[in-house]
């Protein structure tokens, strides 16, 4: 496959997924794993010692129906200074509809929005890499988000490590694949998020389950990543 062709399969390959609410926030092991990367989040921007998110510029990556550019917002980043690109038109619209109109939402193949390099603090990518399945084009847009990217700023990357076989549209992009996709920055690492099939089971019989059987750090499946551009 080419690069060229990717974005439409990718649009191909979620035409095919059934409607589902195992994503529902009703359901207790989705806001566990939403609060626990929040949480991730919140830790990583204190380390970087920014006490004013609001002067923050973000670009998410795949911003889907808005949801994470919702969160940023409530976490205290500004609506002027926020912005995205998702390929799918209906979500497009969902995104719009719930956003301020501060918020720059860009319909198309993200790697050719109109993001001027060296603007952004932050270039944000949720379980993007993972639903991208062509080498190539996985490349063309990690050349894209770095060029986007201020010195002394970085790529927060969030996506899970290993395959899921009962799905053969996505893939796990393991660290060392991060690593060689932005082979200049300073990536840091945390592994977080109970591994979703095991999480489901266990907050059906207790939410407190899923803390206990995440201190384990061997079922946790995704990571969440910061890849620094050095000044």
């Amino acid at each position: 496959m080419t690069p060229q062709r990717e974005p439409k399969a990718v649009a191909e390959r979620y035409a095919r997924r059934a409607a589902t609410d195992r994503y529902s926030m009703l359901k207790p092991d989705v806001w566990l794993t939403v609060q626990e990367r929040q949480r991730a989040m919140l830790k990583l921007f204190a380390r970087r010692g920014w006490a004013d998110l609001s002067a923050l510029r973000v670009f998410e990556v795949g911003c889907g129906s808005g949801g994470n550019l919702q969160e940023l917002l409530r976490l205290g980043f500004a609506p002027q200074h926020l912005g995205g690109a998702e390929l799918l038109a209906e979500r497009v619209a969902q995104a719009r509809a719930g956003l301020p109109d501060a918020v720059a939402v860009y319909e198309g193949d993200a790697a050719d929005a109109p993001v001027a390099a060296a603007s952004q603090d932050i270039v944000y990518a949720s379980t993007v890499f993972s639903s991208l399945l062509d080498d190539a084009f996985q490349q063309r847009l990690a050349e894209a988000m770095w060029r986007w990217v201020k010195p002394g700023g970085g790529v927060l990357w969030y996506d899970f490590t290993v395959d899921n076989p009962r799905n053969p549209d996505v893939r796990g992009v393991p660290v060392r694949r991060l690593r060689a996709l932005f082979p200049h920055g300073h990536v840091r690492v945390e592994r977080v998020t109970l591994a979703p099939p095991i999480a489901r089971a266990v907050a059906r019989i207790h939410p407190a389950l899923y803390t206990l059987c995440n201190a384990l750090p061997v079922l946790r499946t995704h990571v969440l990543a910061w890849v620094e551009k050095p000044a």
